[in-house]
């Protein structure tokens, strides 16, 4: 947005026809751009769910099967839809099934809005049923704005801000409203001492540095000759802004998870993701570039940066709290990443040495082979690399593909080769297991034109993900586009987990905690009135792909992969080295599977030199 756009927001300052509090809220929310709330009923919303019927299609609905997937559908419809996301749950226990989504949507830094059931107003402070102090529960969640609606008068001022403070802060704010309040009439506030009243109009800033800092990060751009990028989600609306810059410097640009779709990884200079689910060419960009800049990202893992020292720094953020906490920059501009970097590119001088450049590039192509290698290596059954090699190319235009929290991560990093128009996202602060499927949910609810493909892991699946195919069944029907496609790596393993123990610990697998009860994925989707796809042999994996993406309806595909297939990092450090040795040592039951596969995928990147 400019300086001098705004958001309008019809009516919102107008009076409103006699009616209960409850609708008037669904009604001001519906002025706001909602038109859609996630939740599942429960008697401390009873109000609400009669205002469903007064307002009608203006604001639906959707039920889902549990509260924690109803917040991971507010925070993916705002993380795809843009706008905010809305999420609703009854009193007590409801209100705390929320919490996991809305943290997701707190540290992923989307807006989403909860509004939250409680006891009647007579009732509170006398320990009733499902009483739970819920202003202390969401202080930390929704601390930016968490307040109860105590008055009818109240209820104009209260949605506002909530919806303003959550959009102009990126985050979570939550609004509890207790049983007799929603069924009261609403009021609008008397002209008197003590009365709010309240609009919907505003801007959005122009947020800019000061030129002096512009200046003098330029010049710090300007006297590197191996610059390194890093974008987040924060750059997501400057990726053009991203192009010239990396043009005019001759730098590689590596992506942080939640900026995984800010660039297509078609480009020749992108480095592709950082860290331990990092490639090879943005390990040796930050090994060895001379001069770092940070765009839109505040990417936790300063081990996989360049080292103190290594690299003079510049980093752009809007928010002032997240700047400068992982690298030691030598200038931070706090500012809109579009707007910063228009501002910088003419001070930029294009590097007429392209030798970096030619490098990384190098790097790049060399690595993309390297993946094709590894997803080739035989394994049993199933190597899971292949499953995300052979859909990479089968990615449909405009797709939105979501993933989950564990092993099956790595691949969808790493082998998906995302083009332009394509959106992805998954829990990346969070890092929660189970939103995967909620998340596809509400990308399809956001965007029922679009296709959506869905990464998951057989841990995450039993956790929640098939309970959210139940609303996936229920719900497809109304979606243009049909095609969602979920992905379940069925391999026994809690895989992630039981590799973190090795590499990190040193420990072997300890089976009573890691090994899955078995489960039918593609024949459970079946009973749902799903189709369901089962491989479990390499050469079924792109047929298999291919009767995926042309069904009629939403499709499980569920793939036996090996577990023993190790997530190589881009670099084994010594101390990773003799955590895995204790624990192959220490009796692993899969020692020399797991040492056949680790040499098997290491070999590669030395055939590929």
């Amino acid at each position: 947005m400019s300086e001098s756009t705004s958001v309008k927001v019809p009516g919102l300052a107008e009076s409103t026809e006699a009616g209960s509090v409850a609708s008037f809220m669904l009604e001001r929310l519906h002025g706001w751009g909602c038109n859609r709330i996630y939740g599942y009923p429960g008697d401390g919303i009873n109000g609400f769910i009669g205002a469903f019927r007064e307002v009608g299609d203006r604001v639906q609905f959707t039920q889902t099967r549990h509260e924690e997937i109803a917040a991971f559908c507010a925070s993916a419809h705002a993380k795809f839809g843009g706008g905010f996301g809305v999420c609703m749950a009854t009193s007590g226990p409801g209100a705390i099934h929320l919490l996991n989504g809305l943290y997701d949507a707190k540290l992923d830094h989307v807006p989403v809005v909860a509004i939250v059931g409680q006891q009647k107003r007579m009732s509170l402070g006398g320990h009733f049923q499902q009483e739970v102090d819920l202003p202390v529960l969401f202080s930390d969640v929704a601390g930016e704005y968490v307040h109860y609606c105590m008055a009818p008068t109240q209820a104009a001022h209260l949605v506002d801000r909530a919806v303003r403070i959550a959009l102009s802060y990126r985050t979570v704010t939550a609004i509890i409203i207790p049983e007799d309040v929603q069924e009261s009439e609403h009021q609008d506030p008397p002209r008197a001492h003590g009365a709010v009243f309240s609009s919907g109009d505003i801007t959005k800033p122009r947020v800019i540095p000061q030129q002096h800092d512009l200046q003098r990060a330029a010049e710090i751009l300007n006297s590197g000759e191996k610059v390194a990028m890093m974008v987040g989600q924060g750059a997501r609306a400057a990726a053009e802004e991203v192009k010239q810059v990396a043009e005019v410097l001759g730098c590689g640009v590596a992506k942080a998870l939640n900026g995984i779709d800010v660039l297509p990884d078609d480009l020749p200079y992108v480095t592709g993701s950082c860290g331990l689910l990092g490639t090879k060419p943005t390990d040796e960009m930050m090994e060895n570039c001379d001069t770092f800049l940070m765009v839109g990202s505040s990417f936790p893992y300063s081990e996989w940066l360049p080292k103190p020292g290594q690299a003079r720094g510049v980093e752009i953020n809007i928010d002032p709290k997240m700047i400068g906490i992982r690298y030691p920059m030598e200038v931070n501009l706090v500012g809109d990443s579009a707007e910063t970097l228009r501002a910088l590119i003419p001070m930029l001088q294009r590097k007429p040495d392209r030798s970096w450049r030619e490098r990384l590039e190098g790097e790049v192509t060399r690595w993309w082979e390297i993946l094709a290698d590894r997803a080739q290596e035989s394994a049993n059954p199933i190597n899971p690399q292949l499953i995300y090699h052979e859909l990479s190319p089968r990615l449909p235009d405009r797709v939105i593909t979501t993933a989950d929290s564990g092993s099956s991560t790595n691949w969808w990093a790493r082998q998906l080769k995302l083009r332009e128009g394509m959106r992805a996202g998954l829990s990346g602060t969070l890092a929660t297991m189970a939103p995967a499927l909620p998340y596809a949910l509400g990308a399809k609810f956001a965007h029922p034109d679009r296709p959506v493909i869905a990464c998951i892991g057989d841990g995450a699946m039993q956790m929640l993900g098939i309970n959210t195919l139940i609303d996936i069944a229920q719900y497809y029907e109304q979606w243009e586009n049909r095609q969602l496609v979920v992905i379940v790596l069925n391999n026994g393993d809690l895989n992630q987990v039981t590799w973190e123990q090795r590499v990190l610990a040193g420990d072997p697998k300890t089976p009573a905690t890691q090994d899955l009860p078995d489960f039918p994925y593609a024949r459970y989707a079946e009973l749902l009135g799903l189709k369901g796809i089962r491989v479990d042999q390499p050469e079924q994996v792109a047929p298999g792909l291919d009767e995926a993406l042309a069904a009629d309806r939403p499709v499980v595909y569920e793939a036996i992969t090996d577990p023993e297939v190790p997530p190589l990092p881009p670099h084994i450090r010594m101390e990773q080295v003799k955590h895995m040795t204790s624990a192959l040592a220490h009796g692993d039951e899969h020692a020399g599977r797991i040492v056949k596969e680790a040499v098997k995928g290491k070999v590669q990147e030395f055939v590929n030199r």
